[in-house]
């Protein structure tokens, strides 16, 4: 019986997530992959209607404009921008299922930076243990650029910061 049941909730689930719809919340642009810098497949206006295929970390997979791409998960309300109103379309099941298979309701999308006051900059003293810290991050010029061949990364060249004390590159 559990077996059925924990069945029967997968499938609702997979149901749930899949071909959901959404619409953005503010113009943004479709990408051909799930990353900031790749190519531009269409231009989103606000309150576009999307239909979402996949969850890719921060980013969704999405249907829209008679093209297919990827667009910021929190550019995007899910649902069709219909329902007014707390708790959307009344859905508590919907909500259910995209909190189990997201983790998040989906309700409400909220971030925020949280940034340094003037007041905080003048009152700040050094830190020579986290500047150490950061400093055992550096790596050699040639450690980045064996790094990038192993990973078939794109070459781009940009000069590197001279090292205080040793006077060069």
């Amino acid at each position: 019986m559990k077996r059925w049941i924990t069945l029967c909730l997968g499938l609702c689930a997979l149901t749930a997530q899949a071909q959901e719809a959404a619409y953005t919340l503010h113009a943004t642009e479709m990408k051909a992959k799930p990353f900031s810098d790749a190519q531009t497949v269409a231009k989103l206006a606000e309150h576009a209607q999307v239909e979402i295929i996949e969850r890719q970390a921060s980013w969704m997979q999405v249907k829209a404009a008679g093209a297919t791409g990827w667009v910021k998960f929190l550019g995007l309300r899910l649902g069709d921008g219909s329902a007014t109103g707390k708790g959307g379309d009344g859905s508590g099941l919907k909500a259910l299922f995209n909190v189990a298979a997201t983790g998040k309701s989906g309700s409400t999308t909220t971030t925020g930076v949280r940034g340094l006051s003037e007041e905080s900059l003048k009152k700040a003293v050094a830190n020579p243990e986290a500047l150490k810290a950061v400093q055992d991050y550096a790596v050699s010029k040639d450690d980045a650029q064996d790094f990038a061949k192993a990973g078939a990364l794109k070459e781009q060249h940009m000069d590197y910061l001279a090292v205080p004390g040793k006077g060069g590159k």
